[in-house]
């Protein structure tokens, strides 16, 4: 699936309801709260933070799946591409970063 058609389902989502997308700030604060949820789940499987006894483990696809809609949210509400953002993202870390890392052997950049 493309971004575009993702922002799309995101936005038929959201539009099916009266309350339509939350302010700006709300929607980074829910936004926030996504991350944190990730960043607990990375500290209980890899960092110092045990999980306590009878707390579940997280799917982290679906917290990183929370994060994406919330940043789709957040593009829908400020009409912004974000596959056109990511061309652009992406050609400006080409060319800025494209002699700081040490590419792979075989120079295909696939792992």
């Amino acid at each position: 699936m493309e971004l575009r058609e993702a922002q799309r389902l995101v936005d038929a989502w959201i539009s099916q309801f009266e309350e339509g997308y939350w302010p700006p700030l709300s929607i980074l604060a829910r936004l926030t709260e996504e991350v944190g949820e990730l960043a607990r789940e990375m500290n209980h499987r890899f960092g110092h933070k045990p999980k306590k006894v009878d707390e579940p483990e997280q799917d982290l696809a679906l917290e990183l799946a929370d994060i994406l809609f919330v940043l789709l949210a957040i593009a829908n509400d400020q009409g912004i591409d974000l596959d056109v953002a990511l061309t652009q993202v992406m050609e400006k870390y080409r060319t800025r970063d494209s002699d700081r890392w040490t590419p792979v052997a075989d120079g295909s950049g696939e792992g």
